[in-house]
């Protein structure tokens, strides 16, 4: 399938240029496209508003069994996307049929029962204790300093671990992100340390999402909720500390919302809707393998083949969005947090939004004059295709005393 005009996944345009490489990609390949992963692994890129909708739509044609892929024989044991496809793992991710709506239900009934007030009550907390930390100053990083640390900082008291044990997990989370030397210390230590707190909550139940996770998950192995409870906490921190930063940028540097920073919080929760329209913290996903030949976006695709979920393509999709100048709206029906049935449970996405939401409100109370402290065209995404989030959000504001 491999074609000499593929797009590798490693182009830098993924980071600097985004919206002018989907419009060549669409140009030159229309709405799937074929692209390099790393060591010139082929795949498919789904870039289609429609396509992606199919894709999503038919968990048979479109199974998110990764044993069904037609590349096993070509990829070496240190290939560095491995983790993110190891049909071996006994993690949900690799689930399909009965078994995966099994496991989303476990899921999504330990999540539910998290307490929205409670919930709230925890984003305040570890959100002004950031700013505590920073205020004085009357200059700051919004990522290292705050949007890095707190999503992490709320998943854990909920999940049942202590406040003490917080910061390590924060610590080991963003070495995972970085996916530098760090990474591999970072996935042990999280492992760990969830799987000590499963041991203690299987002999001490207490109300967190650990010890719901055990009662709901009659059946499952201690095995298979660790990989659960980790993909849960990895999915749940960096596209929600993204998602901060993302609508922060947009807030203080989009003209569309120059009148309405400081209006009021309605403005936070429509600056939220459009990055997960034009900024979506998750930009592509590991997709789905094709269980017998088809055709998509008038491509010819065999079974066996890897299509990439292109959420960012499939939500810029002139099609769709014929005037991307317009503001969204209330319009929720962009694919940044899935469709179909593997989804994001929708007790996910309202915790992610909580937080996020609480993030933003709390920077802008307690920061009422903040400004972009260097020009917007400098600011530097991480280099991911990915993920999509700034690796610096430097400000300046009038600085305050902590509370």
């Amino acid at each position: 399938m491999t074609t000499p005009d593929a797009v590798p996944l490693g182009d830098p345009r993924f980071q600097t240029d985004l919206a002018r490489l989907y419009r060549e990609m669409r140009r030159d390949h229309g709405t799937v496209a074929p692209v390099l992963l790393d060591g010139d692994i082929p795949a498919w890129l789904v870039l289609g508003y429609r396509e992606l909708h199919q894709v999503t739509g038919d968990p048979v044609l479109f199974s998110r069994d990764s044993a069904l892929w037609s590349q096993w024989d070509n990829i070496p044991d240190d290939w560095p996307l491995l983790p993110l496809l190891d049909h071996r793992q006994p993690s949900i991710l690799f689930t399909v049929g009965e078994q995966h709506r099994k496991r989303s239900a476990v899921i999504s009934n330990a999540l539910n029962s998290v307490d929205p007030f409670e919930l709230r009550g925890h984003a305040e907390r570890f959100a002004d204790e950031l700013i505590d930390a920073l205020c004085s100053e009357g200059e700051a990083d919004l990522v290292a300093q705050y949007a890095a640390l707190l999503p992490m900082r709320v998943l854990a008291r909920l999940f049942g671990f202590s406040d003490k044990d917080g910061p390590g997990l924060v610590t080991a989370l963003n070495d995972i992100v970085d996916a530098q030397e760090r990474a591999l210390a970072g996935q042990t230590h999280l492992g760990r340390s969830i799987q000590q707190l499963l041991a203690e909550r299987r002999k001490d139940p207490a109300a967190d999402v650990v010890s719901r996770m055990v009662a709901y998950g009659d059946g499952f192995s201690d095995e298979e909720i660790l990989h659960d409870l980790m993909v849960m906490v990895i999915a749940g921190h960096q596209p929600t500390a993204d998602w901060i930063t993302n609508s922060l940028r947009l807030m203080l540097t989009d003209g569309r919302f120059a009148a309405s920073l400081f209006g009021g919080r309605n403005s936070v929760a429509e600056a939220m809707n459009e990055v997960l329209w034009e900024d979506a913290p998750v930009q592509i996903t590991t997709g789905r393998w094709v269980t017998r030949d088809t055709r998509l976006g008038g491509r010819h695709i065999r079974a066996g083949d890897w299509l990439l979920l292109g959420v960012q393509g499939a939500n810029s999709d002139p099609q769709v969005r014929t005037d991307g100048s317009v503001l969204t709206g209330g319009n929720n029906a962009h694919f940044s947090f899935g469709h179909g049935e593997i989804r994001c449970p929708f007790p996910a996405q309202e915790i992610a939004e909580v937080i996020a939401r609480t993030g933003i409100e709390v920077v802008l109370d307690r920061l009422p004059d903040i400004d972009l402290a260097v020009p917007a065209e400098s600011l530097i995404r991480r280099p991911s295709p990915w993920l999509r989030g700034l690796m610096r959000l430097p400000v300046r504001f009038t600085p305050v005393p902590a509370r």
